[in-house]
């Protein structure tokens, strides 16, 4: 693929998933598998991915060995309309891989990952003509030095920089003050701040780091996000029947930063966001077919005016 402009560049973690859909997650007995699929999976990958399905230009940055894997995980990206020019394959490394395990009645998933032996991106791996370029930079906590770097040229450029951030990890207090959406999960936020309430945490945060829009991500409770003006809070849209949770955050994150370059308003991102969310839950993974077009969220958005 040439230098072709990806509006949204997300830059971290891929895998490819070995999914299992189960009757009850068991420990120390056995259980037979419903269903079982190979499909790719890691939050910039599945954020990135979505992003592509929402219409925007996407384009990945990261590792993947050359391996098997290595090679199904690009060609899932390019079926998916995704731009893998900016992939690095490391030779000799295997590529990043995830169990998961679905409880069948609930949708409620673990999952055990490896990236062992996969070099990551360094700082000087990252094409700064094309953040530049981009019109978001979405990044998950991995490969920090990467994201860093790539963060940095895309605040001093004006891009918007989105930061999911999921899990405490190396480099995230480089990360932090360059996000401009600084969306966390609940757990992230509360070990962040050390506090126990969730708005304070929210609060504080954005205090300290001063992005455009600071929030956190509940699960089935919705999120809440403060931009320094108002705290807004967002239920989540109830879903019928829950096939698997896997991706939802990472949808929610693209949902709302798509949005966020049309309209500032916070419950307007976190009502596209949820929709994104909810709409992908009925299907296996976080990519597409599972992740929605653009139509299929206006229409559910159109269905359900407000979030129940």
């Amino acid at each position: 693929m040439g230098m072709s402009k990806a509006d949204f560049i997300g830059i971290g973690f891929v895998s490819n998933d070995h999914l299992a859909i189960l009757p009850f997650i068991p420990m120390d007995t056995k259980v037979r598998i419903k269903e079982h699929r190979i499909l790719g999976g890691g939050p910039a990958g599945n954020s990135t991915a979505g992003a592509a399905t929402l219409g925007m230009s996407a384009a990945f940055v990261g590792t993947v060995g050359d391996d098997a894997d290595g090679r199904m995980i690009l060609d899932d990206f390019v079926r998916q309309g995704v731009d893998t020019s900016m992939v690095k394959v490391r030779p000799g490394a295997t590529s990043a891989i995830a169990y998961l395990w679905i409880e069948e009645k609930t949708g409620n998933r673990s999952c055990a990952w490896t990236r062992e032996g996969l070099t990551e991106l360094a700082a000087g791996e990252i094409d700064a003509d094309r953040i530049r370029a981009a019109r978001i930079v979405h990044v998950d906590g991995h490969n920090p030095q990467a994201a860093i770097a790539a963060a940095r040229i895309a605040r001093e450029a004006g891009v918007l920089v989105s930061y999911d951030a999921g899990t405490h990890r190396d480099g995230m207090e480089e990360l932090l003050p360059l996000a401009d959406l600084l969306i966390c999960s609940e757990e992230f936020i509360l070990k962040l701040t050390g506090l126990s309430d969730a708005e304070a945490a929210v609060r504080a945060t954005y205090e300290k780091y001063r992005p455009k829009v600071c929030g956190a991500t509940m699960g089935v409770r919705g999120s809440m996000c403060f931009d320094g003006n108002e705290l807004v809070r967002c239920p989540a849209f109830k879903v019928e029947k829950v096939v698997d949770t896997t991706g939802c955050g990472d949808l929610f994150h693209t949902g709302f930063a798509v949005r966020y370059l049309e309209t500032t308003d916070l419950l307007e991102c976190q009502r596209f966001g949820a929709a994104v969310s909810a709409i992908k839950c009925r299907g296996l993974s976080g990519r597409p077919p599972s992740a929605p077009t653009r139509a299929e969220v206006e229409e559910f958005l159109r269905r359900n005016p407000v979030a129940s």
